[in-house]
């Protein structure tokens, strides 16, 4: 199985600097590398990375996207003295050069391809290169906004040509628009460009019309240019998983990428002097975590933008952490979307609906700008940025805690398997009186239930996989062992595949949270806390389920913030076992990977190893079939409509004339 991060580091792309008095170009310092590279090694992070060589890029490989004339220009910057520099720069926008920048430039995109190679053939995962200068605003024949060489746009045409790919996914979450890309690929359906940027119409950088929601590409690359402008500042970690959720996750499932490239530039979080956001570096963690379920988990972020060192360095460990595996950290406070998000998903959705199934059925009209409202600017939090201990705490030697009731499988050296005979009676009666007893399979239920979970609670493993005779009854033993032995645990979402009906009365309390999919409709049970999902059979093997997970259940469980997860799932179900594997793996982003899957006894092999797998962070296969219904949007639309007032993070447009 493919394993590894990979850290492309040179400090020789350090060696360039601002050589004159130029305010806008004077936040671009050498420090954002170095400062961040120390806070890697801080961490822990650089030592449990694989360390990729830096080479230059060939002027073949600079070709590919841009022209003969200006690379030739580009070189006799190396000769220059600073006036001559100075008055070569004044040709482009808000660039700056050094005798060394050419140097820097051809590192930078050299690490760039470095790192498509090394995960396209499977020697890492997963990686991130931290270069510059950045890429993303440079164009055919033109420097940009701090980028020589577009690096990002570059690893896309060179990845095509290498390795012979149709979908490539490009996530540009720099707070500045990445033009430069999307003049690249806008005619181009094989590249799916997304990016959300600070715009306040038109009046912030690089103030271009075509920055706006209404660009969604042209002739056969309509539909695969997606703009989500930001008109406000002030935007948090709400704003940011809402557009993920009901924009990005669903189109990137629906395009299915072969590689997902990060233009990972973190102006766009809190402290930052040019994006003026306030979404934390934990959000990032979680970003990066939500996409690494696509592509089986072939990703690269290459550094973009990020002028707060203290910011900037904190964001790239956490992004380092989530490629890692390692658990992500609680988001806390997740609420509604600002109105002003609200109005961008709104809109974004509106001019796509033709071009994407999954809104192809549901009601979505333009949100018009008001302009009095427009100017209405949320001050910028500049609020401390609360990281984690410095030192590296090393995850448990074991991943996943397995107990079967008999199933002969070989688990992988990552899984602690449960010996049944050894755990202690008084921890397996300690919540006897809510189980089966009785039943021939009570003791082994118990057994399971109080192993695994003793061992995630106990920090001995990060998750944990339990076979039980009995999915409904299982829940209601480990509620019970929560209540009685697990202090620390106090929101539980239970997310149920099954038809039966929920055995206990739901109180509203907030300690459990229930999401039930089933193929009939449960009458008289829905509540806040009491979620269920109808999916018509014909809609419920594949697509319809992921249809749900991003408009329902994750952004309804994000704003929950669960101490625990428990999926309760069976083969038997109907839904599709790579899609059981999608909720799964994205699951774990939450209760900081606190999960346990209660598997019905005697499953297939295939779909435990399959279970195993997702739970121990491997790659997931990608979901290539199935039509989403329209039935099946229309029955997860009425629920979100039902509980987007309690559940606020479900709202896809505004529904107030002014903004909160």
């Amino acid at each position: 199985m493919v394993s590894g991060t990979a850290l492309i580091y040179d400090e020789e792309m350090t060696r360039y600097r601002l050589l004159w008095d130029y305010p806008v170009c004077s936040i671009e310092v050498p420090e954002r590398l170095s400062v961040s590279y120390s806070e890697l090694q801080i961490q822990g992070l650089v030592e449990r990375c694989i360390s990729v060589p830096v080479r230059e890029a060939t002027e073949e490989e600079i070709l590919l996207a841009h022209s003969q004339d200006f690379l030739e220009a580009i070189k006799t910057t190396q000769n220059m003295d600073v006036e001559q520099l100075k008055a070569f720069a004044s040709q482009f926008q808000d660039v700056y050069f050094h005798q060394n920048i050419y140097h820097c430039a051809k590192l930078a995109l050299g690490a760039t391809l470095q790192l498509v190679d090394a995960v396209m053939t499977k020697k890492v995962r997963n990686g991130i290169a931290l270069v510059r200068p950045p890429g993303h605003h440079s164009q055919h024949s033109a420097a940009n906004g701090f980028c020589i060489f577009n690096n990002v746009a570059i690893a896309a045409l060179y990845a095509k040509k290498m390795f012979d790919l149709k979908r490539i996914l490009i996530v540009d979450w720099d707070i500045h628009h990445g033009q430069g890309t999307q003049y690249f690929f806008e005619d181009d359906p094989s590249v799916l460009y997304f990016s959300w940027h600070r715009y306040e119409n038109q009046e912030f950088w690089p103030n271009l019309p075509e920055s706006d929601y209404s660009t969604v590409g042209k002739g056969k690359g309509a539909g695969f240019n997606v703009n989500v402008p930001w008109n406000k500042i002030g935007m948090q970690n709400s704003d940011y998983l809402s557009v993920f959720f009901h924009i990005l996750l669903p189109m990137a499932y629906e395009f299915n990428p072969e590689l997902v490239l990060i233009s990972a530039g973190f102006d766009s979080a809190i402290n930052d002097p040019e994006g003026k956001m306030c979404a934390t570096p934990a959000c990032f963690a979680h970003l990066t975590h939500l996409l690494m379920s696509l592509a089986e988990g072939k990703i690269c972020a290459v550094l973009e933008g990020g002028y707060d060192l203290h910011s900037l360095s904190h964001c790239i460990c956490h992004t380092v952490k989530a490629f890692l595996g390692d658990p992500v950290p609680h988001l806390l406070n997740i609420s509604s979307p600002c109105d002003s998000a609200l109005e961008s998903i709104q809109n974004v959705r509106a001019v796509h609906q033709q071009h994407w199934a999954f809104l192809r059925s549901l009601p979505i009209s333009m949100k018009h700008q008001n302009v009095n409202d427009d100017k209405k600017l949320e001050q910028f939090c500049n609020e401390e940025i609360h990281t984690s201990s410095p030192n590296y705490c090393p995850l448990p030697p074991k991943r996943t805690a397995v107990a079967l009731l008999g199933e002969k499988i070989e688990l992988p050296d990552r899984c602690l398997k449960i010996n049944l005979d050894s755990v202690p009676s008084d921890e397996i009666w300690s919540f006897k009186d809510s189980t089966v007893e009785g039943q021939k399979d009570s003791l082994h239920l118990q057994k399971n239930l109080c192993s695994v979970m003793m061992k995630i609670f106990q920090k001995e493993v990060q998750n944990g996989l339990a076979a039980v005779p009995c999915l409904l009854e299982a829940i209601k033993a480990v509620l019970s062992f929560c209540t009685t032995c697990a202090n620390s645990v106090s929101r539980i979402l239970v997310l149920y595949l099954g038809d039966k009906d929920y055995p206990v009365s739901l109180e509203d309390d907030g300690n459990l949270l229930l999401i039930q999919m089933s193929t009939k409709k449960l009458k008289g049970r829905e509540s806040k806390y009491h979620i269920p999902i109808f999916l018509p059979k014909e809609g419920n093997n594949v697509k319809g389920v992921l249809h749900a997970l991003f408009s329902l259940i994750l952004p309804v469980a994000y704003m929950y913030n669960p101490d625990l997860v428990v999926t309760a799932l069976s083969c038997q179900s109907g839904v599709d076992k790579k899609i059981l594997n999608q909720l799964t793996s994205l699951l774990q982003g939450l209760a900081e990977g606190q999960l346990l899957c209660l598997i019905h006894q005697d499953p297939e092999v295939s779909f435990l190893e399959d279970t195993i797998c997702s739970l121990l962070g491997d790659p997931i296969l990608p979901v290539t079939d199935g039509v989403l219904q329209g039935e099946a949007i229309q029955e997860v639309e009425q629920q979100r409509q039902r509980l987007q007032e309690q559940w606020g993070i479900l709202k896809t447009q505004v529904t107030r004339t002014e903004y909160s």
